[in-house]
């Protein structure tokens, strides 16, 4: 039983990706802010979906920080100091198929108070 509703969630988590994913993109001026969480750790990253790169990211691991709301805010104060030396102001925000609650919204909204606009 227990598989089942775990499989269920993830399911239902990559069909919420695919549909947001299919909305958004951002390009070298305005990236996409992606954001995956473990049991352990978060990892959000700023991407040009034009080029398909990687502009910038930051690891809660080497930060030493967990997957909690401090961790969250701890995380994205580091990812908005990496963005405004790469003098990105502005982005789009990818939730990645989570749910904008707890330690997502904890995360956007501590971006949003470091001055980066979503």
């Amino acid at each position: 039983m227990r598989a089942n509703v775990l499989k269920r969630k993830l399911t239902l988590r990559i069909k919420r990706k695919k549909r947001i994913r299919a909305k958004i993109s951002g390009c070298e001026n305005f990236p996409r802010i992606s954001v995956f969480k473990s049991n352990r750790t978060l990892y959000i990253q700023a991407i040009d979906d034009v080029k398909a790169v990687t502009l910038a990211a930051v690891d809660g691991r080497k930060l030493g920080v967990k997957a909690n709301k401090e961790g969250a805010k701890k995380i994205a104060t580091e990812f908005a100091k990496v963005l405004k030396a790469k003098q990105i102001e502005q982005a789009v925000f990818d939730r990645n198929g989570y749910v904008y609650h707890g330690v997502i919204a904890a995360l956007a909204e501590s971006l949003r108070e470091n001055g980066i606009r979503l």
